[in-house]
C-alpha cells in the first residue's frame, strides 16, 4: 500500500512541475525534490522522466475517453455521435500536448514526436475499441477498419493545425473549420457501407 502512496505522490508532484514549467524543463531532480524524496527513489517505480510522463498521460486519458464514451446521449443518430466523439478527442488530444508537453518541446525533438505518436496509437486502440464495443454498433472488421481510418484521419489533421498555427486563436479558428468543412465528409465515409 505504501509503494501506491509513493507513486501516486511522485505522479502528483511530476504533473504540477509539467504543468507549471512543462516536461522539458523539469528535472528528476525537481521531481524528488518536490514529492520530498530521493532521487533514486524515483527510478524504483518509473524508469525514466518518459515514464512518468506516460502513466499521467494515460490515467488522464483513460478518464477521459470513458467520459467522452458515456457522456453522450443515447438517442443521437450514429453520425453525430461519431463527430462528437471525433471533435471531443481532437481536443482531448490537444489538450495533452498543450498541457503536458508542451509546444515547442514537442516541434523541436524527434523524441517527443515519437512519443506523442505512440501515446496517439494508445489512444486510438483505445477509442476504437470503446466505440465499437458500445451497444447498437455494428462490431464487423470494415467497420472497425473504417473508424480506425477516421480518427487517424482526424488526429493528423489536428495535429497538422497545432504544429502549423502560430496562435491558440489559430487553432481553434483550425478546429471550427474542421468540424464544418471536413468532419462531416469523413464520418459519413465511415459509416457508410458500400
Amino acid at each position: 500500500m505504501e509503494a501506491d502512496k509513493i507513486r501516486e505522490s511522485i505522479k502528483r508532484s511530476s504533473q504540477e512541475l509539467f504543468r507549471k514549467f512543462g516536461y522539458h524543463k523539469t528535472s528528476v531532480n525537481e521531481i524528488a525534490k518536490r514529492t520530498k524524496i530521493a532521487k533514486a527513489t524515483i527510478y524504483k517505480y518509473f524508469d525514466s522522466k518518459e515514464a512518468i510522463l506516460h502513466s499521467l498521460l494515460m490515467d488522464y486519458i483513460q478518464v477521459s475517453v470513458d467520459e467522452l464514451i458515456h457522456t453522450d446521449t443515447p438517442d443521437l443518430d450514429e453520425e453525430t455521435h461519431l463527430s462528437n466523439l471525433i471533435m471531443k478527442t481532437c481536443r482531448l488530444s490537444y489538450t495533452v500536448c498543450n498541457e503536458f508537453i508542451g509546444w515547442d518541446f514537442i516541434r523541436e525533438s524527434t523524441n517527443s514526436q515519437e512519443f506523442l505518436r505512440n501515446l496517439s496509437n494508445e489512444l486510438e486502440d483505445l477509442l476504437v475499441s470503446s466505440f465499437t464495443s458500445m451497444t447498437g454498433i455494428r462490431k464487423h472488421d470494415s467497420y472497425q477498419q473504417r473508424i480506425r481510418f477516421l480518427i487517424k484521419c482526424s488526429k493528423n489533421i489536428v495535429f497538422s493545425f497545432a504544429f502549423t498555427s502560430v496562435s491558440d486563436s489559430d487553432v481553434r479558428k483550425n478546429f471550427v473549420s474542421f468540424q464544418k468543412e471536413i468532419l462531416p465528409y469523413l464520418v459519413k465515409a465511415a459509416i457508410t457501407i458500400n
